[in-house]
């Protein structure tokens, strides 16, 4: 039984134009998982490898229909990367970057509480469904 992710599962990689998000995209695609959009500030109408990329995450989710969330980006820019994947409605965020201050997700715990947004993260290797969806 799938808890957190199985084979419905559409992620959207935040950071997907940088090393890190390019490496693990072509990772999970690779695995199955359906990755389904990227978003990269500015680089909106781009694609990497197919997938489409958009400036916002709320863009991502209007086109795609996205419910899961994979970040990759720096540690200066996560916080702000998490709270923009709760805005957009996204269930499930999962934040691969290390290095964000503690005090940042004290915050952000409760933001997503009131936002009903799970986080798995950060500083995760990921979450896998054997045989159906892996982030990460």
């Amino acid at each position: 039984m799938s808890i957190l992710v199985d084979e419905k599962t559409r992620v959207v990689v935040q950071g997907i134009t940088g090393n890190e998000g390019m490496f693990h995209t072509r990772q999970m695609v690779e695995y199955g998982t359906k990755v389904v959009a990227g978003m990269t500030p500015g680089k909106g109408g781009q694609t990497m490898d197919g997938i489409p990329v958009y400036n916002t995450v709320l863009e991502a989710v209007k086109h795609t229909g996205a419910n899961a969330s994979a970040i990759f980006v720096p540690p200066a820019f996560a916080t702000d990367a998490i709270l923009e994947a709760a805005d957009a409605g996204i269930p499930l965020i999962v934040c691969l970057t290390e290095g964000i201050p503690t005090i940042d997700m004290v915050m952000v715990k409760q933001y997503l509480k009131e936002k009903g947004s799970k986080l798995v993260g950060p500083n995760t290797p990921g979450v896998i469904s054997p045989g159906k969806c892996k982030i990460g």
